[in-house]
């Protein structure tokens, strides 16, 4: 394909982060249950069904534009859950694993944070206005999960995550 218009490239772009939270539907579960933190774990579990109806903005979209519903392979969010998968398989303190989780899942919004922008912004000036609602509002529930990401990590699972390491070094001299 072509990308000889903003039109092509809208319509790229929303095939792309259709897949993007078609994978995140599955990966969500798994980092959840990797989460030792009872509030980490909710967050994870709320954003699933965040990400669910995300989704169903999305069709709604597709189908307001008249196009067909279907994703485009997500290189970058295929990425994004590979490096936390694989972060998930390594051995560590649980405290420091719920940091990490916390940071691969920002990773994850902050790509949707962009995407959504981006999007939002061409239903715009292609006057889509309809459409750029809907797109807003999947951005605003990303930006409210960064920050809910956010505040977990300084209320207290980075802290608890560096005194589980401070110990692990005191023990080794």
């Amino acid at each position: 394909m072509s990308l000889d218009s903003l039109e092509k490239l809208f319509l790229e772009e929303l095939k792309d982060i259709y897949n993007a939270e078609k994978q995140l539907t599955r990966a969500l579960p798994r980092m959840a249950k990797a989460a030792e933190s009872a509030e980490l774990r909710q967050a994870f579990t709320s954003h699933l069904k965040e990400t669910q109806g995300q989704i169903q903005r999305l069709e709604r979209v597709f189908k307001e534009l008249g196009q067909a519903v279907r994703g485009k392979k997500c290189k970058a969010m295929e990425g994004l859950i590979e490096e936390g998968k694989e972060m998930m398989e390594e051995d560590g303190e649980p405290q420091v694993m719920d940091a990490a989780l916390i940071g691969a899942a920002q990773k994850v919004e902050h790509y949707e944070i962009a995407a959504y922008g981006c999007l939002s912004t061409y239903a715009e000036l292609l006057g889509y206005s309809s459409s750029a609602q809907l797109l807003r509002q999947n951005l605003q529930e990303e930006e409210a999960a960064d920050k809910k990401l956010n505040a977990l990590a300084e209320g207290g699972i980075n802290e608890s995550a560096a005194m589980a390491g401070a110990g692990q070094e005191e023990e080794k001299d």
